[in-house]
């Protein structure tokens, strides 16, 4: 019994600090505002905004295509996370490509488009007051 005890709490310490994408679990707590220039293309369904300096590889912000919400990802590809790779916003605005594995996500809900990305984009929440966009894990 005790050995079962022990082997649950190292999967379980082993386990703290990762989500199921491997990206590690790093503070985010940034704020701005939308009227602020740096975030002019989040005035335009479909806009997104690369803020480097937070999260594991930099956040990509993003408007959806279709309404008012507002996302925000990781950069770190969820394909060998170790590696840090940023993806990078592609030219359209809608997808997001892992320059080293050439893994593609959506900046809609953050999904792989194929392999060989399997996992989603590591997803932080966002929320709008007075004209201020949060970003917060």
């Amino acid at each position: 019994m005790k050995n079962i005890f022990l082997i649950v709490l190292a999967s379980l310490l082993i386990s703290c600090g990762k989500d199921r994408s491997g990206i590690p679990d790093v503070p985010v707590n940034f704020h701005i505002r939308l009227d602020n220039p740096s975030m002019h293309p989040l005035n335009t369904p479909g806009g997104s905004v690369v803020v480097n300096g937070y999260g594991v590889a930099g956040i990509i912000i993003h408007r959806s295509a279709f309404g008012d919400a507002y996302m925000a990802f990781d950069r770190c590809s969820t394909v060998d996370p170790e590696k840090k790779c940023a993806v990078v916003v592609d030219d359209h605005g809608l997808t997001a490509t892992d320059p080293c594995s050439k893994a593609i996500f959506s900046l809609e809900d953050g999904m792989p488009q194929g392999p060989p990305a399997e996992i989603p984009l590591k997803k932080y929440n966002v929320s709008i007051q007075n004209n201020t966009i949060y970003i917060i894990n």
